[in-house]
C-alpha cells in the first residue's frame, strides 16, 4: 500500500535543497482528536518531510536511490495542524553519499515552523529493488514535472518541462 503526503514539489535543486507542500484536507483520515480539536498527528508531520527529503534524494541520484530512515537526531514540534491548512516542507542536505544521507528541514503552515527535524539519517537503497523505475518516473514528474531541476552547485537546469 502507498501512503503518499506530499501533493507537490514546488522546488528542488538536487544535492541542495527541496520545498515541498501538502495541502490537507477535512476527507483525509489520519485526523485525530487530541484534546485541542482535530490535529494532523505530528509523526504523519514528520513523515511528510521525510517524503519529501525521498524524492530530493530520488532527484540528485538521477532515480537510482531512493531513501530509507535510519534516525533523527532532534525533531521540536511546534503548533498543531489542523484540516484546511497547508504544509510547507523545506529539506536541505547535509551530507549524501552513494550509501547514506543526512538531511535537515522543516514544516510550516502559513510561515509558521510547525516542526523542526535534525540530522535526518537515511540509508539509500537501490530505487529498482523498492519501486518499478517506470513508476518512480511517473511519481517524479507528477510531482515536480513543472519543475526545472538544478543540478549541484552549478545549478544547470536540465528537462526545462520538468524531470525526464
Amino acid at each position: 500500500m502507498r501512503f503518499h503526503l506530499i501533493d507537490r514539489v514546488d522546488e528542488l535543486e538536487a544535492n541542495r535543497h527541496v520545498v515541498a507542500r501538502k495541502v490537507t484536507s477535512h476527507r483525509e483520515d489520519y485526523w485525530r482528536e487530541l484534546g485541542r480539536g482535530m490535529e494532523m498527528p505530528a509523526h504523519l508531520v514528520l513523515e511528510s518531510l521525510c517524503q519529501a527529503g525521498t524524492w530530493l534524494v530520488v532527484t540528485s541520484t538521477e532515480r537510482r536511490l531512493r531513501a530509507a530512515l535510519l534516525s533523527i537526531d532532534s525533531v521540536v514540534f511546534g503548533d498543531p495542524v489542523r484540516p484546511g491548512d497547508v504544509l510547507t516542507l523545506t529539506g536541505s542536505v547535509e551530507t549524501i553519499s552513494e550509501e547514506i544521507a543526512v538531511l535537515s528541514g522543516t514544516a510550516s503552515v502559513e510561515g509558521k515552523i510547525v516542526l523542526e527535524a535534525q540530522s535526518i539519517m537515511c540509508a539509500l537503497i537501490a530505487a529498482d529493488q523498492l519501486d518499478s523505475p517506470d513508476e518512480t518516473e511517473r511519481m517524479q514528474h507528477q510531482l515536480a514535472g513543472h519543475l526545472p531541476v538544478l543540478r549541484d552547485a552549478g545549478k544547470q537546469a536540465i528537462g526545462a518541462g520538468g524531470v525526464r
